[in-house]
């Protein structure tokens, strides 16, 4: 076994021990202090993320990579006030989930609890670093990092200053760990580190997602792909359907939550598909449509969509856009296409509305309003460590509670089970 993961290893799992028995208070106090050292020590890490993107301008990266990548003052301010937030949260550990008394008398309790030692592995977004072991701190749990190597310096500095505040803490600086090695084997093994990890959890893109899926023998929440639709629907308010689709493409389509597919009923499509096309290109979005849309859009020069167009997400201002007959041709699209994460439909139709909502296979099924809004914060959580695409133990928007898990208190008074 690679000597780090060895080593950080018994070091997370001693801790997460420790941490279990803490009060919410000493984890409360403990992002506290981490919060604080990040604002008193900017300069620090911002030299160590412009060497980050000095680097990685030199090894050609991309414009809007280096600028996932960058920290700024504003950041790094941004960074400790949403620590100071998920700090205020209220405690979900120790919460009696059911209780209940059987014939025998024995007295049952369902209890959350840690999961425990969680490992994250995510790409060049420095922000998780603190974002995520914010989350699993507040929550009972160790946890391993490992980001991504074009922000290896970033990170090491962030996890340096975290273990530097907590070891002013109740909570053991152990707790937070980042797996250094750039070795790519290093990774494979850390997916497979059941003697110390209870979980994965992949945040990035799809391919890192499905090498994590592939190689782990660790237990991994899926997270993040996004191939999300709009079906606007035959009944749709044209205004709030051009409103609804225009959002969910171009807010920000770089996130998992982004609109990909548009579907669009042939009766809606006939009389108002061009106007929501023209405000669509006026906000710089490259259109892909299927033979009718190419034919009702005829002067627009759409590019054909192709299958690889249908399961693509494309994280960019590029669309594509199927007219449809009916709401079960919208769902046989989204059930082939889909990525069960994010689906809507735009509709004045209840009945239509509520038979997309109870059919479509997505974690988060919304009714005349934007996919963006599949997110933690928005929908309340208060903070977000990723969004699971899978149906065991968290689906959707992960927040507090999805970082725990269950057990059984039972009570007796001298009951024996008989033969």
């Amino acid at each position: 076994m690679n000597q780090e993961l060895n080593e950080k290893g018994r070091l997370l799992k001693n801790a997460a021990a420790q941490l279990a028995a803490l009060s919410d208070r000493a984890r409360r106090d403990a992002l506290l202090r981490v919060a604080e050292h990040l604002e008193k020590r900017q300069t620090q890490i911002m030299a160590a993320n412009q060497e980050d993107l000095r680097l990685g301008e030199a090894n050609g990266i991309s414009k809007a990579l280096l600028d996932r990548m960058a920290l700024s003052p504003e950041r790094i301010a941004g960074i400790a006030e949403g620590l100071r937030q998920v700090a205020q949260l209220p405690d979900v550990l120790g919460r009696v989930q059911q209780s209940w008394q059987r014939p025998n008398g024995l007295q049952i309790e369902r209890v959350s609890v840690p999961l425990g030692v969680i490992g994250m592995i995510y790409e060049a977004r420095p922000n998780v670093t603190v974002d995520a072991a914010g989350l699993c701190l507040k929550t009972g749990n160790a946890v391993l990092l490992r980001g991504g190597t074009a922000v290896a310096r970033s990170n090491q500095v962030l996890v340096n200053l975290m273990q530097e505040a907590l070891g002013e803490t109740e909570v053991p600086a152990s707790a937070v760990q980042l797996l250094t090695s750039p070795d790519r084997e290093a990774v494979k093994e850390m997916l497979k580190l059941n003697q110390y990890l209870d979980v994965v959890i992949p945040r990035g893109g799809g391919g890192l997602i499905q090498m994590v899926v592939r190689e782990a023998t660790v237990p991994v929440i899926e997270t993040g792909v996004g191939v999300c639709h709009t079906y606007i629907d035959r009944a749709a308010d044209p205004e709030m359907a051009i409103r609804i689709a225009v959002n969910a493409k171009t807010n920000r389509p770089s996130v998992c939550n982004a609109m990909e597919t548009l579907l669009v009923h042939r009766s809606w499509a006939e009389s108002h598909l061009t106007k929501l096309a023209d405000v669509l290109r006026e906000k710089g979005v490259e259109i892909r449509g299927c033979a009718v849309t190419r034919h009702l859009l005829d002067g627009l020069d759409i590019a054909e969509a192709t299958e690889d167009d249908w399961a693509a997400e494309y994280l960019d201002l590029i669309l594509s856009v199927k007219v449809v007959e009916d709401l079960p041709e919208a769902l046989a699209h989204i059930a082939r296409y889909g990525t069960k994460h994010s689906e809507a439909i735009v509709t004045e139709d209840k009945a239509a509305a509520e038979a997309f909502l109870s059919n479509v296979d997505a974690a988060a099924a919304y009714h005349n309003a934007s996919t963006r809004f599949t997110d933690g914060f928005e929908f309340g959580f208060g903070a977000e460590i990723g969004i699971s695409t899978q149906k065991l133990h968290a689906r959707g928007p992960m927040g507090l509670e999805a970082l725990t898990s269950y057990k059984y208190k039972i009570r007796g008074s001298g009951q024996i089970k008989g033969s």
